[in-house]
């Protein structure tokens, strides 16, 4: 695969198409079983609060690779991404119900690089708080 989007084509502030994603206790325990992070912070509520969390919160790197997907599904090609880091500035909490929490991502691309690489600065928003701070992704576009 190749980038779908041309580096002709775009400029600092040019957004990237929004993404939401939705995540469960069911979800969590599909990552768990496929990352073998199975902390109960992750699954047990009880555990949880006990060690001061408000409730059962969503895998850090969970919470990372949801953030990236607007990159992906903006460039077309994951392998597009050549480097990509966040600071983790607030965890997404997944109330034990049938509609669990909502990651509300956004991205713009924020400079543009060397070698048809852009920058893209993202927001990660989940239960109307900044979940990600820093979150930056390097994409070689086409």
């Amino acid at each position: 695969m190749t980038a779908r989007i041309s580096y002709a084509d775009v400029e600092v502030g040019t957004e990237l198409p929004a993404g939401n994603f939705s995540v469960t206790r069911a979800t969590l325990v599909q990552y768990a079983g496929a990352s073998g992070d199975f902390n109960p912070i992750h699954w047990n509520e009880k555990f949880a609060v006990e060690v001061g969390l408000p409730d059962v919160i969503a895998h850090g790197m969970f919470t990372m690779a949801e953030a990236v997907r607007v990159v992906t599904d903006w460039v077309g090609d994951p392998g597009a991404v050549v480097e990509y880091g966040v600071r983790f500035t607030k965890p997404v909490v997944v109330p034990n119900d049938d509609k669990g929490a909502l990651i509300e991502v956004s991205g713009k691309v924020a400079a543009l690089l060397d070698d048809n690489c852009v920058r893209v600065d993202l927001t990660a928003v989940s239960g109307g708080e900044k979940v990600l701070g820093m979150s930056r992704a390097v994409v070689r576009l086409a």
